[in-house]
């Protein structure tokens, strides 16, 4: 059934390859082609991707904090322990992490096959690069450099994480509260 009819023929071979899109009815969720969306008052918005940022020290820096270097290099679940409850955001706690941290390494001798997807959370969270290597491989080659360099990293956005999640929440709050309530004018005394 060859038709001579070249428009027919046109029809179906264009020099752009084909754009596929989802179907809204399969999944509920509009898919948009364009990065342009357009807010309830009509007026559009453009998205733009945040750009991955350096990390706060280099890998190889784990001297630049002499106790946690220590701590790491002797008990590497104490360290984990407090940078999974942090990347966690206090939804499993510093202990939980840290047991198991160490039943994997007494069980498997591999305990980076577990905190190599910390690493990698960590970073979708903060959007560091993906530096020097992949996650896995970093945590595979240099798993005491790596906890220490994810240490630093909490320590230098702000963390103490001796404290844990929800005692740096309580700490904010405290802040945030006291930045908030004015400062008290003695009587006698003129502004």
């Amino acid at each position: 059934m060859y038709s001579s009819n070249s428009s027919s023929y046109d029809k179906f071979s264009t020099s752009q390859p084909p754009v596929f899109s989802q179907d809204t009815s399969t999944t509920g969720i509009p898919v948009s082609t364009t990065s342009q969306f357009y807010s309830t008052d009509g007026s559009s918005i453009e998205l733009r991707s945040k750009s991955k940022g350096p990390w706060s020290t280099g890998l190889c820096g784990c001297f630049d904090d002499w106790r946690n270097c220590c701590v790491t290099f002797w008990c590497p679940c104490i360290t984990f322990g407090q940078i999974a409850e942090i990347v966690d955001k206090g939804s499993s706690s510093c202990g939980v992490n840290g047991a198991l941290y160490a039943l994997i390494s007494c069980v498997t001798c591999c305990p980076c096959c577990y905190s190599c997807f910390y690493r990698a959370k960590m970073r979708q969270q903060y959007l560091l690069r993906e530096t020097p290597c992949g996650d896995c491989l970093v945590h595979c080659c240099c798993e005491y450099c790596s906890l220490c360099q994810e240490y630093r990293e909490l320590k230098s956005r702000g963390y103490d994480l001796a404290m844990g999640w929800h005692g740096n929440v309580e700490k904010k709050n405290r802040s945030v509260e006291m930045a908030s309530v004015p400062p008290t004018v003695e009587e006698g005394m003129s502004r």
